[in-house]
């Protein structure tokens, strides 16, 4: 009798041991499996995809193994667009930065009252609030030859016809990258002046009494208190940048003559334009792979930070 009460009690015992060692899993589990479905499934089908040609849809898809990548490397409408893409991107970052941060500056200046602060925070933060849709509409409306834009050119002389900023080989990739600098800035105000307002105040009133003026302050004091937002910021950024698709498509589809054919449009244009979707696929991975080597960087600096 006695060993068979020994055997519940150890038995009882066992069963909350396990249970309790099993909750943290079932917690995480739902997410787990989401990632799964939604993530690594996706990319195992589409790095399949990329060593095999023929219909997507054929169980008999012929492995080609690195092929389609040489035929990819090798072609010059791919580095025609990654070199679009790197253009738009290095742009946009480095003027989001610029921007965003002379915008937090302003903001959190004490020589800006309160009332005209809350009006200037509504009025920097309205491009980060519109949709890629509205803020294509917009820009098409602003840039078109008829447009406001093209009349103040005409009417301060800088430009002596309307230009047709979507349309013209010329000026389509500033256009662009004009529009997603205006779309993207508030990010970096926003988290800027946040990182600002966290710097402590006795670091300014050292920096003063050692008798730094306003400029020394900001490169001793500001930007190493903002070291570790601009960098988080601007990988993120990078990121973001790259795989810009909706501002693109809707403006320019990737013309004229292909100017401002991205990575992400000719991509796309492979799947559903060209229907060959192995290259497509092969094209996904190797920006995958750019995202996941500027990823690796971004969690190597938060680390290091932390």
């Amino acid at each position: 009798m006695t060993a068979l009460r020994t055997g519940r009690v150890s038995s009882r015992f066992g069963s909350s041991r396990l249970a309790r060692k099993a909750t943290p899993y079932g917690f995480v589990a739902p997410t787990a499996i989401l990632l799964i479905a939604l993530m690594v499934v996706p990319i195992v089908l589409v790095i399949s995809y990329s060593v095999s040609t023929g219909s997507i849809t054929s169980k008999d898809a012929p492995f080609t193994g690195i092929t389609n990548y040489v035929t990819l490397l090798t072609n010059p409408d791919f580095w025609n667009a990654a070199f679009n893409t790197l253009v738009f991107t290095v742009s946009s970052v480095v003027a989001h930065l610029l921007i965003g941060l002379g915008f937090s500056l302003m903001l959190n200046s004490r020589l800006l009252g309160s009332v005209p602060r809350a009006i200037f925070r509504v009025i920097y933060i309205l491009p980060w609030l519109f949709t890629a849709a509205i803020i294509a509409v917009l820009w098409r409306l602003l840039l078109d030859p008829q447009g406001v834009v093209n009349y103040l050119l005409q009417a301060v002389h800088l430009a002596g016809s309307p230009i047709a900023w979507f349309g013209d080989p010329g000026a389509a990739l500033f256009a662009v990258t004009v529009m997603n600098i205006w779309a993207g800035y508030p990010f970096f105000m926003i988290s800027l002046l946040a990182g600002l307002q966290g710097v402590p105040a006795d670091l300014y009133e050292a920096a003063r009494v050692d008798g730094a003026s306003g400029f020394q302050q900001f490169l001793s004091v500001t930007l190493p208190q903002l070291r570790p937002i601009i960098i988080s910021m601007a990988m993120l950024d990078v990121l973001w940048t790259t795989q810009q698709f909706a501002l693109i498509w809707l403006t320019t589809g990737g013309g004229p003559i292909s100017v401002t054919e991205m990575l992400s449009t000719f991509t796309y244009k492979l799947a559903f334009t060209g229907f060959d979707f192995s290259m497509a696929a092969t094209s996904a991975v190797i920006v995958l792979i750019f995202s996941l080597i500027v990823a690796i960087f971004y969690v190597r600096s938060q680390r290091s930070e932390s």
